[in-house]
């Protein structure tokens, strides 16, 4: 009793208290795990979608957690991501081929097959001490990637892989009048790959003077599987072996269980099966927290994230 009474409460409510505490540790400690489950594979997912991607399991543990409260769970134990610094990415373009005008600028596809774009990006093998490429195909409305191919040469042959891939994929669906935009890379510009798009009905479009920014997409997409399922800055595998093996994985997980804060917090796949148009929900949870922090040192205080 006198316990209670030097806590200013009776004993019913400390009690009450003490067993809410430990339900919240509790409950963080769930938190936590589930999230390391997904980090076992999803390396650097973000954390708004982790948190969107958990609601289900949030919901079968009975757990209740808002997104800032959730925020704070993470960086409570160390497991909020760094931002990184963009990395530039150049292309070859001088060759004799043609090179076709940018036919996406302002336009916002409303629905899947609309806009395709290309990318091919770079991974380290220890093996060999070298390069491997992964080409990658992505659908712009949905942001889903629905052609690849891993392959230790930057032949043309291997984009021509990842776009028959794509074509197989969709084959169900019109892609006339479609429009399939890359970088000006000789792989998308080879008459064997135009040809191609054209019995399919998609039009070319490229790039203005090989700036990377004209195919933002395609990058980012790139970006994120190179970065968000390693704990590494930059994806690297021992072998060429497990790259092809583990390559697989991080797409099929990217396309059917990474939520997208593009694509109104749809998975690619969920986005693929819908028309019309996905609300943006970008939101900086970091802006958030810089502003809270520098409005707490003004008045004396300080908080870490």
């Amino acid at each position: 009793m006198e316990l209670c009474r030097l806590f200013g409460k009776s004993r019913q409510g400390y009690y009450q208290q003490l067993e809410y505490q430990q339900q919240e540790t509790f409950d963080e400690y769930v938190v936590i795990e589930l999230v390391r489950q997904k980090r076992v594979l999803w390396k650097r997912g973000s954390g708004r979608a982790l948190f969107i991607s958990l609601q289900s399991d949030f919901i079968k543990h009975t757990i209740s957690v808002g997104r800032d409260k959730f925020f704070d769970i993470l960086g409570k134990h160390g497991l909020l991501l760094k931002r990184r610094k963009k990395r530039a990415i150049t292309t070859d373009s001088y060759h004799r081929f043609h090179k076709y005008p940018n036919l996406i600028k302002g336009i916002i596809p409303l629905k899947t097959n609309e806009i395709w774009v290309s990318d091919i990006t770079y991974i380290w093998i220890e093996e060999i001490n070298d390069f491997i490429y992964l080409f990658l195909i992505t659908d712009v409305y949905s942001r889903k990637i629905i052609g690849y191919c891993v392959s230790d040469t930057l032949r043309a042959e291997n984009a021509l892989k990842a776009l028959h891939m794509a074509l197989f994929h969709a084959h169900e669906q019109s892609l006339k009048d479609g429009i399939h935009h890359s970088d000006r890379g000789l792989q998308y510009a080879c008459p064997a790959y135009v040809e191609l798009l054209g019995k399919y009905g998609m039009k070319p479009s490229m790039t203005e003077n090989s700036d990377p920014r004209d195919n933002g997409i395609a990058e980012r997409v790139n970006r994120t599987i190179k970065e968000e399922f390693i704990n590494e800055k930059e994806i690297t595998f021992a072998t060429v072996k497990e790259a092809k093996r583990q390559l697989p994985k991080f797409i099929r997980f990217y396309n059917d269980e990474s939520p997208n804060s593009s694509i109104d917090w749809l998975t690619p796949a969920q986005a693929y099966n819908t028309t019309g148009e996905l609300k943006r929900r970008w939101k900086n949870y970091y802006k958030k927290k810089e502003n809270i922090n520098t409005q707490s040192q003004t008045h004396g205080e300080f908080s870490e994230v």
